[in-house]
């Protein structure tokens, strides 16, 4: 597998995530959120405030889902104002 790159998502990464939604079948997430990006193309990303994942369906971006889960919940931990989902 090539190098994954976990981040926060910028300003300039909202069209990607319009995409990544749209692929997903899903509505957009909610802010902040983080991505997972492999060769410079976003494959999944999280809300932190949800903890809910989209990806991209036509790559291996389950494990993706699962370690971008994983980093929300530490994010989440270390800023009280951002609610953990239910």
């Amino acid at each position: 597998m090539q190098a994954v790159t976990i981040r926060e998502a910028l300003p300039n990464d909202a069209e990607a995530l319009e995409r990544l939604a749209e692929l997903d079948s899903s509505r957009p997430l909610r802010r902040p959120a983080l991505v997972a990006e492999v060769g410079g193309e976003l494959w999944a990303a999280v809300s932190v405030a949800e903890r809910r994942v989209i990806a991209d369906p036509f790559r291996p971006s389950g494990e993706l889902g699962h370690l971008l889960s994983q980093r929300a919940g530490q994010v989440a931990a270390q800023y009280t104002h951002v609610p953990a989902a239910a």
